[in-house]
């Protein structure tokens, strides 16, 4: 249940991205360049910025991350310093780092803390793009001294990219709900790289219209959309299951006519790195598009 509360705020924090002032972005930098480029004792506080590290060739430098960092598996070994919202000060401080990646969810007063301990802290909001995800990985790698590489993966992110919305140029667009929380029913919406995953993928966002996530069952009977897909807890059983056993039985929707409800894994949608991006890219465009499936990259 925790998880799942987490991954519903991660969600909705996402949706808002865009609304973070540009001058918290410019404090972010400031402390950019103050960094030292080499950090060698890392302590991550979340999910995305575990899997960047590793991404990045820089696992063997993080000494420290929290219970929600789960990939790669190397992640899970890792010490543990509590959660993603609720870090423990004296763990951290006991790691010795020299720097800290802090995220949106991180508590100001926590982040305030350690750095009159003199603890050197980055942190990053949550992207609300594609084109942000990997801006951020290379902020990242510029840190880390190890800006080439960075480029690199996010050129051949860019490249799977490019390469899938040519083959999708053919296909007619599908209208598409990409469920992203439940109780109250949220949407993907504009704003966000969820909404990045719908219109990369060949998609129409039903909830493209909405400038917050909380979305009507009656609207989305209303828009009819041909594909629906859920990225909540519980693939198999739990809620996940649960709103894809109610989605089909409303037999007004096309989505349930023809089948094309589906479930995904959360943890790939609301937390993506470049690599994962892409990875997810492609499975939400072959259940967009299924024809897609078994057809070769250009």
């Amino acid at each position: 249940m925790k998880r799942m509360i987490l991954i519903v705020f991660l969600l909705t924090l996402m949706l808002s991205a865009a609304a973070v002032a540009a001058s918290e972005r410019q404090k972010q930098a400031d402390r950019h360049t103050a960094l030292p480029a080499r950090a060698q004792r890392i302590v991550s506080l979340g999910p995305l910025n575990t899997e960047n590290l590793y991404l990045l060739g820089a696992g063997d430098r993080l000494v420290g991350d929290t219970s929600y960092c789960v990939r790669p598996e190397a992640a899970k070994h890792k010490p543990k310093i509590g959660s993603v919202m609720q870090v423990s000060i004296e763990k951290i401080i006991s790691l010795h780092p020299d720097l800290v990646l802090a995220t949106a969810l991180t508590r100001p007063e926590q982040i305030n803390q350690l750095e009159k301990m003199g603890v050197r802290i980055v942190r990053f909001r949550q992207p609300a793009s594609f084109a942000e995800i990997c801006g951020q990985f290379i902020e990242l790698g510029k840190l880390l001294g190890l800006e080439e590489r960075a480029r690199q993966i996010v050129s051949q992110a860019r490249e799977e990219v490019a390469a899938l919305q040519r083959r999708l140029v053919p296909l007619p667009k599908k209208k598409v709900f990409l469920q992203v929380g439940s109780r109250p029913l949220f949407a993907s919406v504009p704003g966000s790289f969820t909404h990045d995953f719908i219109a990369l993928a060949g998609g129409v966002n039903i909830a493209g219209d909405q400038r917050t996530g909380t979305m009507q069952v009656e609207k989305v009977i209303a828009e009819n959309p041909e594909v629906i897909i859920i990225a909540i807890m519980g693939s198999e059983t739990g809620i996940a299951a649960e709103e894809k056993k109610n989605w089909r039985q409303m037999y007004v929707l096309k989505a349930a006519q023809t089948g094309r409800i589906h479930t995904i894994d959360p943890d790939l949608v609301c937390s993506p790195s470049p690599a994962t991006f892409t990875q997810t890219l492609r499975i939400i465009a072959t259940l967009i598009h299924p024809e897609l499936d078994g057809q070769k990259d250009e």
